[in-house]
């Protein structure tokens, strides 16, 4: 019969090889591909900064794919899957149909990588690193990518409609609420929502914020309503600047807008109309080292969200289809 000793220490040898199990499968490092592929970033950087300084918008396309991915069941590069016959992805939702863009790009960006490490890099992990370099490509600030995400085998349509992505009409405590529910701050938000200093909205998104709301600079407003006219249906996917003052620079006029009533969509301008977060936009618009410290932990704790890791998912040879 075993001692009481060492019936302890077996209770205690097992809790930590559970504890190491646990915690190896689930950690991203920053050093993931540092042995098995030491040139990631430099492959996914070379197609990132050639595909934005042919359209500076794309930038902010990838940047947008990475959040739209990790906000629906985690960071698992489920929305880049096209549908199939056993399920219907996540690219025809309400927040990302005629509105995500650049899978061409993530495309292009996976080709190079597989001929540099074949089948070692996820396309959840693609996507990650091509936020960061959009962000550089365009000005922005840089974080330390943490990686080791693997692919989701499937994409849930009703996932991405169910809200979790939140609309441009949003109020604030839905915001608030959204990223709360997958781990993030008010603070986090209010930075990430930052990433609207870059980019383009379609009139359908920002025409009731024009022409009916009260909390807008009306000059401002007057300015896009030539290119979005008040019937529905009349010039709705024209674009209009997130950010009309440098619109394809990563700075931190985002803010400066705000204060001055010239957020382009509801879910802009409601981070600066008298409720809790007006002291942090303020602080944004005068210390741009302040938001781009914050940005770049918020982008990093985004990362982290639910992601596949050890033997769940796989690594995709195609990233928009589960291996077969």
């Amino acid at each position: 019969m075993a001692s009481s000793s060492m019936i302890i220490s077996f209770a205690l040898l097992a809790c930590t090889l559970c504890l190491m199990s646990s915690t190896s499968s689930a950690q991203l490092t920053h050093e993931f591909y540092s042995k098995s592929c030491p040139k990631v970033f430099q492959t996914v950087r070379s197609v990132v900064r050639s595909a934005v300084s042919k359209e500076k918008r794309m930038g902010a396309s990838l940047l947008r794919l990475h959040f739209h991915d990790c906000f629906v069941n985690g960071c698992d590069g489920s929305i880049l899957l096209d549908d199939t016959s056993s399920f219907t992805g996540e690219k025809t939702a309400r927040p990302n149909a005629n509105s995500i863009r650049g899978f061409n790009v993530i495309d292009d960006v996976k080709e190079s990588v597989e001929k540099v490490c074949p089948g070692v890099v996820s396309c959840a992990d693609i996507l990650a690193i091509t936020a960061l370099e959009s962000t550089l490509a365009l000005g922005g600030p840089s974080w330390k990518v943490k990686l080791g995400r693997r692919d989701s085998k499937s994409a849930s349509l009703s996932a991405a409609n169910s809200g979790v992505i939140p609309p441009p009409t949003s109020t604030l405590n839905n915001l608030i609420n959204r990223f709360q529910a997958v781990g993030l701050s008010a603070k986090d938000m209010v930075a990430l929502s930052g990433s609207h200093t870059i980019g383009q909205a379609r009139c359908t998104t920002f025409r009731a914020r024009i022409y009916n709301d009260s909390n807008i600079d009306a000059a401002f407003a007057r300015t896009r309503w030539s290119n979005c006219p008040l019937p529905t249906g009349s010039g709705d996917n024209n674009l209009a600047p997130l950010d009309v003052k440098t619109p394809t620079f990563f700075d931190n006029n985002y803010y400066k807008n705000l204060i001055n009533q010239q957020g382009l969509l509801r879910s802009d301008q409601v981070l600066h109309n008298g409720g809790s977060t007006d002291s942090l936009v303020e602080q944004y618009s005068k210390n741009a080292g302040s938001f781009n410290a914050d940005f770049a932990a918020a982008m990093i704790k985004m990362g982290d969200i639910r992601p596949l890791t050890g033997s769940n998912g796989e690594i995709r040879k195609n990233c928009r289809k589960v291996n077969s």
